[in-house]
């Protein structure tokens, strides 16, 4: 490479061989000043035209448009990928537009190695003829072909946190009985003086709380997590922390970071798994400050659970769905009383809980799939014990509009002795359904309730596959 550079710049083919020695002779002298050894050979080819450029006195030196060296970072197997090839080819075609000074000053500072004071008549003059060329290129190439241009990072800011309580929710199931429905685990940021609510069903929050120090004797209770957590370590293998992020909108997953003989790397699991384990591990919690942004309110350090409590009349432990009114039907305190459900949560691979999300915007709750082709169906609901409206009619009614939907989405109401395990093509589970449609339209239904005990009372919204449905002014009106 050395003699075939010489021979191409050299002004008298007589002087190859010396060109060529003293390139070797000063490349050795002034190896120390190769800022990265992966690109010696182009180091060693700026010195041998420096050499050249000393000889040849008459006039500067001009460089030809396809530049000797491979214009792309080699791969992995010292081979350039196709894309590497696109981009050089790219690349050169951009360099050969320049203006010869400019184009010189690329070939010698990022090709060739050398120092600013080398490559032209000042140091001053070398930093404006590279400073155009960088530009020309930048317009050239946004012009040509923007997608080359790499986006810039987003550095994702994270604020620790600590698992500060677990709280069980019981739910109220008549005669005077109560079972947890689900537990709120609440996330102290001490720095900022904040607490972030975070609502687990009973069997994603029951590992959790016996971790916690608000279970008591519970905690002796078998907790996965820690034989998961024991086993990891006599692999070798650390959990180093749970970075608790969004997926996409509404999604909120957690990254755990593992430590071990195979390197550092993050394993993407359910929010649950990730708080559990790190409970287990005593592992230390963040979360992305635009996760926490919308979640925390203010709190008093000595009384964290306070601004999550919910009143009861009764002056009884804090009652959870099923309720006996309906409530929040316009959304205004966000999803309070929803539920998002759905046969997406119930795959025996545990892959997809992450197919469907919802959100509110306005006054308006919004069921959206997150994924291209989601698995089964997802639910946005209430619950209600149906003893106040035993032998009357209820109506449900609510605005939709529904956007891209690929199958069906849609109002629906159902009347059980349990929990709701809603099918596709279930007689019991009344559906209004749309297809499509950009604007607003009133849909309802309406169910007779039988004089029977122990009835649950089901209403929200549907959605079956990719697309979004859209609630707002919702209403449940009870008639005899």
């Amino acid at each position: 490479m050395a003699r075939a550079r010489a021979a191409r710049f050299c002004p008298d083919p007589n002087d190859v061989d010396d060109v060529v020695q003293e390139s070797f002779l000063q490349a050795f002298i002034g190896l120390g000043r190769l800022r990265d050894p992966d690109r010696f050979a182009g180091w060693l080819g700026g010195i041998v035209v420096n050499i050249c450029r000393a000889l040849q006195r008459r006039a500067p030196v001009t460089f030809l448009a396809d530049w000797p060296e491979q214009l792309h970072p080699a791969s992995a197997d010292g081979l350039p990928s196709a894309e590497d090839l696109d981009r050089a080819q790219v690349l050169r075609r951009a360099v050969a537009g320049l203006p010869a000074g400019q184009r010189q000053a690329v070939a010698l500072y990022y090709y060739a190695d050398l120092p600013v004071d080398q490559i032209g008549a000042s140091a001053g003059a070398a930093k404006s003829s590279l400073h155009k060329a960088r530009r020309r290129l930048r317009e050239h190439i946004t012009a040509h072909r923007p997608d080359l241009i790499p986006a810039a990072p987003r550095r994702t800011i994270m604020t620790p946190v600590r698992i500060a309580h677990v709280h069980p929710r019981p739910g109220d199931l008549g005669d005077g009985r109560f079972a947890v429905s689900e537990f709120l685990i609440v996330l102290a940021d001490d720095a900022g003086q904040r607490a972030v609510p975070i609502w687990l069903s009973s069997s994603d929050g029951a590992s959790l709380w016996r971790l916690s120090p608000d279970a008591g004797e519970a905690a002796l209770e078998r907790v996965p997590e820690q034989l998961t957590s024991r086993l990891l370590l006599a692999a070798g293998t650390t959990v180093t922390g749970v970075d608790i992020d969004e997926l996409g909108p509404g999604v909120t997953a957690a990254r755990i970071g593992l430590a071990g003989p195979a390197g550092t790397q993050q394993v993407t699991a359910r929010l649950a798994d990730g708080l559990s384990l790190a409970a287990a591990a005593g592992a230390p919690v963040r979360i992305a400050d635009t996760v926490i942004d919308q979640l925390a309110v203010p709190a008093d350090s000595d009384n964290l659970l306070a601004p999550f409590r919910r009143p009861d009349p009764a002056e009884r432990i804090p009652r959870m769905q099923p309720c006996h009114e309906p409530g929040n039907l316009g959304f205004a305190d966000g999803l309070d009383r929803w539920e998002l459900n759905g046969s997406f949560l119930g795959d025996v691979s545990d892959a997809h809980w992450q197919d469907y999300s919802c959100t509110v915007e306005g006054h308006a709750a919004v069921l959206r799939s997150a994924v291209p082709d989601p698995h089964g169906f997802a639910a946005l609901r209430q619950a209600l014990f149906a003893e106040d409206y035993r032998g009357a009619t209820i109506v449900f009614r609510g605005e939709l509009r529904v956007t891209d939907v690929a199958d069906q989405a849609g109002l629906f109401l159902r009347v059980s002795s349990g929990p709701v395990r809603a099918r596709r093509g279930d007689p019991a589970n009344h559906t209004a359904g749309l297809t499509g449609g950009a604007d607003w339209s009133t849909q309802e239904l309406t169910a007779e309730i039988p004089d029977e005990d122990f009835l649950i009372i089901h209403f929200g919204i549907f959605l079956i596959g990719r697309g979004q449905v859209e609630l707002r002014n919702a209403e449940l009106t009870r008639h005899l």
